[in-house]
């Protein structure tokens, strides 16, 4: 067992304040504690409330879409009076904040969404829902992507943190709701009614299921501490999944969906493209060498748009 040593300096870690937050931040303190041989009292936590968490009564895209849950991260992480921050990596913009470097990404969680249908009323399968059932998301991939399966539909705007959306799904007489299955693994929340979609079915959402740390790119000492928790393989799927958004522009404005995977060490990218209501999507993959990830992204995300210029 590796002996316990003081840390240089007490690290200040930012994180929203939410329960899923917390868990992830507090994962990845004790990943860097255990890595660096700290003891607890290395990282002490500064819960920061971000735009994204205090405006629940808006769509995502109505106030900014991406880096609504980070923007008083980074401006912690800037003015140094935080040390690193940690992200869902779907919440952060693909283009990099000057000053600011990804230390590392952990590996990756489960990618799939969750179809939670309201109690007492247990699914099996999208096709399961109810004639013109009443869904809940904010998520404009996940409301595309339902509406083109199921037209027939009625998507209702949905925010908050797990626990919140798990007690409007109830309280608003909702029939289903879709959530991340990593969320709800690290809270450790097991549902009767929920059932995890195949990834080709729903595809997620560029980034979703990984962790990353945030820090200032001329903290060298971070980067060295960080290095230990980064995954090489998690970190080149999501690069071709960041560059396949990023290439369109992608925001919480535009319904996109990537999914890439590595097999006999190859990246495989699936892609989805969609208009709001569903009715128009297009969808393709590319394949390629691990080291061209980006490459690829950019290459699928050029490929969709002709197609849905096409489509028009």
């Amino acid at each position: 067992m590796r002996t316990k040593n003081a840390a240089p300096r007490q690290l200040r870690l930012g994180t929203r304040a939410s329960p899923l937050a917390l868990w992830q931040s507090r994962h990845v303190a004790a990943a860097l504690c255990a890595a660096q041989g700290w003891g607890d009292e290395a990282i002490i936590f500064d819960e920061i409330v971000t735009k994204g968490d205090r405006r629940l009564d808006m769509k995502l895209a109505e106030i900014g879409g991406k880096g609504l849950f980070t923007e008083e991260l980074e401006a912690g992480l800037r003015a140094a009076s935080l040390d690193l921050a940690v992200h869902s990596l779907k919440d952060l913009p693909t283009a990099e904040p000057p000053g600011l470097v990804l230390g590392a990404i952990l590996p990756r969680a489960d990618v799939r969404d969750v179809l939670i249908a309201r109690a007492g009323k247990p699914i099996s399968h999208i096709a399961d829902l109810p004639q013109n059932a009443r869904i809940g998301t904010a998520s404009l991939r996940r409301a595309a992507q339902l509406r083109h399966l199921r037209p027939d539909v009625t998507i209702l705007p949905l925010r908050g943190n797990v626990a919140t959306r798990l007690k409007k799904l109830e309280d608003e007489n909702l029939d289903a709701t879709l959530l991340a299955a990593a969320g709800l693994e690290r809270l450790a929340i097991k549902l009767d009614t929920a059932v995890a979609l195949d990834p080709q079915l729903i595809v997620p959402a560029a980034g979703q299921g990984a962790l990353a740390v945030q820090c200032r790119a001329d903290d060298t000492a971070m980067i060295d501490w960080l290095a230990p928790l980064h995954c090489a393989a998690t970190y080149d799927c999501v690069t071709a999944e960041r560059a396949f958004l990023a290439a369109l522009d992608g925001s919480c404005r535009t319904p996109i969906a990537a999914l890439a995977q590595i097999k006999d060490n190859r990246l495989y990218l699936t892609g989805r493209l969609l208009n709001d209501d569903g009715t128009k999507m297009v969808e393709g993959t590319r394949d390629g060498g691990r080291d061209a990830s980006a490459d690829i992204g950019r290459a699928l995300a050029n490929d969709l748009r002709h197609d849905m210029q096409a489509a028009d």
